[in-house]
């Protein structure tokens, strides 16, 4: 196995950073944290876990998870986010890895999670993501929200991420209110204009997608919560793009919590 690089975005993750850190740990002998200026002890817990921190106001999505890349010592790059962790089985398949070939890049399925409850509904699972690429082929793309990491080729593999995404429901709908504002933001930075039809039209498809397309209206309580969900933050988006529009105020800063 070549030498791999670990690097992970952070604002105010001291609840998430050292068993995120200690996860890629078992596979990297170099650690990067690109840290969005957080207010709380990220940074101390990261650097007491052998961790390299680099401080960057946030940059976008894709902008921040690049940002770190030219400090790495290894072209093979493993990128998490700080409420990801490795499961045992990509542990053991980086392992096997002989990672010989630049051009390609490796995807992982991510179990996602509500606490302690795995949600599989409606596209939760596999929701597979490219993590494991060689920075000489491949990388994230310049996108400020929702990007991914373009390669030549990426293998789809059976092994796991476990995807801490909400404490509870609660903090969901905190997330859905926190990541719309931020793709508001991210649509009238390309140009979108304000529509009085796209919230209601576009949450209307986003719901249609997730209970037929995907299942959820055949998954139960767990398919019905995604479907819900899902379209309350597509609403919510086109929502507050318009009021952007309205309001003209100047954008956040940082990520979501």
């Amino acid at each position: 196995m070549q030498p791999i690089t670990g690097i992970v975005i952070t604002l105010n993750e001291a609840d998430n950073i050292v068993d995120c850190l200690r996860s890629l740990k078992r596979v990297c002998d170099e650690l990067i944290v690109v840290d969005s200026l957080s207010e709380d002890n990220t940074v101390a817990l990261a650097e007491a876990e052998g961790a390299t921190v680099i401080a960057q106001a946030y940059l976008g999505d894709g902008p921040q998870k690049a940002h770190g890349v030219p400090f790495a010592r290894h072209d093979w790059i493993l990128a998490l986010d700080a409420d990801e962790r490795l499961d045992d089985d990509a542990v053991a398949l980086i392992e096997r890895l002989a990672l010989d070939d630049p051009n390609t890049a490796y995807a992982f399925r991510r179990k996602n999670y509500v606490g302690k409850h795995w949600i599989r509904a409606a596209g939760f699972y596999p929701d597979a993501v490219t993590r494991l690429y060689n920075r000489t082929t491949a990388g994230y793309l310049p996108k400020k929200a929702h990007s991914s990491v373009r390669a030549p080729r990426v293998e789809q593999t059976r092994a796991h991420l476990h995807h801490f995404t909400y404490t509870d429901l609660s903090h969901w709908i905190r997330r859905i209110d926190a990541l719309s504002t931020r793709d508001a933001w991210a649509m009238k930075e390309r140009g979108v204009a304000p529509s009085a039809v796209r919230p209601t039209l576009h949450a209307g498809i986003a719901a249609l997608r997730k209970c037929l397309l995907k299942g959820g209206i055949l998954q139960g309580a767990d398919g019905m919560l995604v479907t819900l969900t899902t379209a309350f933050r597509t609403y919510m988006k086109y929502a507050k793009l318009n009021e952007l529009h309205e309001n003209e105020t100047p954008p956040p800063t940082g990520d979501a919590p």
